[in-house]
């Protein structure tokens, strides 16, 4: 359990950042799976990621888990993904 919890702004509207530039298949979605883990329902992670895979894979998750992804974002040479918790 946390022992704080980020605060949720309008410039930044998650509450926790995940950073897998550079990691692949399958440690980008082992990470944010672990990552939603620790949040409250209606928390936001955000994750930024380079692996070619790792739509395919978070947006899966996201459905398989009951988790909302809000955005993702093309940021050229990465992707940020904006996953709100569900159950």
């Amino acid at each position: 359990m946390r022992e704080a919890r980020c605060h949720v702004t309008e410039e930044r509207p998650y509450a926790e950042s995940l950073d897998c530039v550079g990691l692949y298949c399958p440690e980008p979605l082992f990470q944010a799976r672990a990552a939603m883990d620790d949040l409250e329902v209606g928390d936001v992670l955000e994750v930024l990621a380079d692996d070619p895979a790792a739509e395919e894979d978070l947006v899966r998750f996201a459905k398989r888990a009951g988790h909302e992804v809000v955005s993702i974002e093309d940021q050229g040479n990465q992707k940020r993904f904006l996953i709100r918790k569900g159950r």
